[in-house]
């Protein structure tokens, strides 16, 4: 019976431990993330430009252990220096432009919702997977869940007039029906993005991209859903700023 015991308080225990850590370091990412943010300037440019850093650190220890030549891995280098650093710029660019609350409803919140919804139907629902080769873990019930999680958000903002409608010209549904839309298309891009992340990750025979964030992974696991969607907001925003389209 003593050794029954003490096995069954010793499992409990390791999982309270591992959640602990987990969320003291989710608690930290957070808050120094809201600091940065509320002050913006030149405190958010360098708290963006620190985390693009970390990225592409681990995105390069990744692409090291493709087992590629070494034209192939400058290749990988230098795609994921205009990955992240687009991704980068759209970050920045959306702070000087908004202020916190427009930038947390209409940016980031909904990409939070992506992997909060995602994660708790898939858990619930379970069903087919998307990619199993990929990313066993994902499946389509998890991405229902994460647009309709998303959608909410959006729907939020738009009620209080600092949703996608207050932003975008031109917006097309500007209400419920284009702020649901908004919601499914970032679920999308997201999804696509932790697809891209986990498919980089599974060719290099890793789990994580690093262990710098104890119990999270590394940088890139914890961004790689907003990488994707701001390198989008990029492609479609900045891009044709410079270019005198806009």
């Amino acid at each position: 019976m003593g050794d029954v015991k003490s096995e069954t308080e010793a499992v409990p225990s390791g999982a309270m431990n591992d959640l602990l850590v987990r969320f003291i370091s989710a608690v930290a990412m957070l808050g120094v993330s809201i600091i940065a943010l509320y002050f913006g300037g030149w405190l958010w440019i360098g708290f963006v430009v620190l985390l693009a850093g970390l990225v592409l650190w681990e995105w390069n220890l990744i692409v090291g252990k493709f087992g590629g030549s070494a034209v192939s891995e400058v290749a990988w280098q230098f795609m994921g220096a205009l990955y992240v650093g687009a991704a980068a710029l759209a970050m920045v660019q959306v702070r000087l432009n908004y202020d916190m609350i427009a930038v947390l409803v209409v940016f980031l919140i909904p990409v939070i919702a992506v992997d909060v919804g995602a994660y708790f139907s898939g858990r619930l629902i379970g069903g087919p997977r998307i990619a199993p080769s990929v990313s066993p873990s994902k499946t389509w019930a998890g991405l229902a869940g994460g647009a309709v999680a998303a959608g909410i958000v959006c729907v939020a903002g738009e009620m209080m007039d600092i949703g996608p409608g207050a932003f975008v010209p031109g917006y097309g549904l500007s209400s419920i029906g284009g702020a649901l839309i908004t919601g499914i298309v970032i679920a999308i891009i997201a999804q696509a993005g932790d697809f891209f992340e986990s498919w980089m990750k599974r060719r290099a025979n890793v789990k994580d991209s690093s262990n710098l964030i104890p119990g999270h992974g590394g940088v890139f696991d914890r961004l790689d859903g907003f990488l994707a969607v701001f390198f989008v907001l990029f492609m479609i925003a900045v891009v044709p700023a410079f270019v005198g389209l806009a």
